[in-house]
């Protein structure tokens, strides 16, 4: 009787195993089907960009600004406008992110004001950029009386990436063994000395992982850039400092109009000539490049910074 029970029990328990597995494979096979779909759409999409657009790539692509002509079109005053704006955006949000990272991490009282920050930090990487945008209009453009110019655009992004570089500095500072703090402790280092001598330091491939990707998100942005005024089609550089008649001032440049990467596609891909969207697949592709090579050199810091270092 005893045999018969426990024969039965193992025949339902190897059933009830097979019946798992089944589904184990089921969830298995739809997972790479939903991934399939994702990748292979990407990639269709990539390569039809590419197809369109490498054969546009030259040296005056680079160089010309747009033009009302297809032909004569380039990037020239977006791809500086980006990259000043990344500066401007790079130049508020590191320093700023870095720094309150730290304090809540390593000064902070824990309570329920600073639970209250996290939170906030934390729901504020998920908001929609638009929201920023918005926020950055009423405040930069129209209160401090920037103006659409390279100072606001560079703000506002920096205050779309900020909460991003802010947890991964807080995360990179966390994934720190206890006893790096405690060794430092133990011979006297102030708090000060422990966070700028070691915990800077160990962290830093954390930091400026997060440091780049945040700034590879916000190279991409086009709300909020659109939001505070930014224009659709300019001619013009911002003025290099001490040039000109009369001479630009050495910070004349934050306050000039300015257009970036992804306006400048807008443009091109809202007209209805087929060599303006030709265009736009170039610049596309250019971009694209440009995030991927950011996220790349992340990758790169990331491997080669840790790879120096010995807990």
């Amino acid at each position: 009787m005893a045999a018969t029970l426990d024969r039965e029990r193992t025949i339902a328990l190897r059933a009830l195993i097979r019946k798992a597995k089944r589904w184990d494979t089921i969830f298995v096979v739809v997972g790479i089907l939903a991934l399939m779909v994702g990748i292979l759409t990407l990639v269709a999409l990539f390569v039809g960009m590419v197809i369109d657009g490498v054969p546009r790539l030259n040296f005056e692509f680079f160089t010309n600004f747009p033009s009302r002509r297809a032909a004569d079109a380039g990037i020239l005053s977006a791809w500086v406008g980006s990259i000043l704006v990344m500066f401007v955006t790079g130049f508020f949000a590191v320093p700023v992110g870095i720094a309150g990272a730290i304090y809540l991490e390593e000064y902070a009282k824990k309570n329920w004001f600073t639970d209250a920050i996290e939170i906030n930090i934390t729901n504020l990487a998920g908001v929609p950029s638009i929201v920023y945008g918005l926020l950055a209009l009423g405040l930069f453009v129209y209160t401090f009386g920037f103006g659409q110019s390279i100072l606001s655009a560079g703000l506002t992004l920096a205050l779309l990436i900020l909460p991003i570089v802010i947890v991964a500095t807080r995360e990179a500072l966390r994934a720190i063994p206890q006893h790096i703090r405690e060794g430092a402790y133990a011979c006297g280092a102030s708090q000060w000395q422990v966070v700028s001598h070691h915990l800077v330091p160990y962290g830093l491939p954390g930091i400026l992982t997060g440091v780049i990707i945040g700034m590879a998100r916000a190279i991409g942005e086009t709300a909020p850039i659109i939001t505070i005024g930014a224009l659709t089609f300019i001619a013009f550089l911002p003025p290099l400092p001490m040039t000109g008649e009369p001479p630009a001032g050495m910070f004349d440049w934050l306050v000039s109009p300015f257009t970036v990467m992804p306006i400048q596609i807008f443009n091109w891909t809202s007209r209805p000539d087929p060599a303006f969207h030709q265009n736009a697949a170039a610049a596309s592709f250019i971009l694209v490049f440009m995030t991927l090579g950011m996220n790349g050199l992340a990758i790169w810091l990331r491997y080669r910074l840790r790879k120096n270092i010995k807990w």
